[in-house]
């Protein structure tokens, strides 16, 4: 049986060696249509993330127990150019359960 169309992969790969690799699929509930992302990465972290992509922004969010201990949530909220080649994004982490702090920036960019 395949997978057909159910499923999209991204491998990501830094070369900064602090900088995990990872691999994420994300997966839609063909009952509600709602987006999950799954992320692995070199280090050996698994998260799931909560996932949406509407007019233009893409939104991921952990704010729930997945595979680990939930010691922190997390938001990636990334908003697409208008000629959809670039995404200007950035993480944020939650550490005492009500004030978000920047993490980091990351732009992601059509190539080929």
């Amino acid at each position: 049986m395949g997978f057909g169309r159910q499923f999209l992969p991204q491998r990501t790969e830094i070369p900064i060696p602090e900088a995990p690799g990872s691999l994420t699929i994300v997966s839609v509930d063909p009952q509600t249509g709602a987006y999950t992302q799954h992320y692995y990465d070199s280090r050996g972290v698994a998260r799931l993330y909560a996932m949406t992509l509407a007019s233009g922004v893409w939104t991921l969010t952990r704010e729930s127990p997945d595979f680990t201990p939930l010691d922190f949530r997390q938001r990636f909220t990334g908003t697409f150019s208008e000629d959809g080649n670039t995404i200007s994004s950035a993480w944020e982490k939650c550490l005492n359960g009500s004030d978000w702090e920047h993490d980091f920036a990351l732009t992601y960019r059509r190539v080929g």
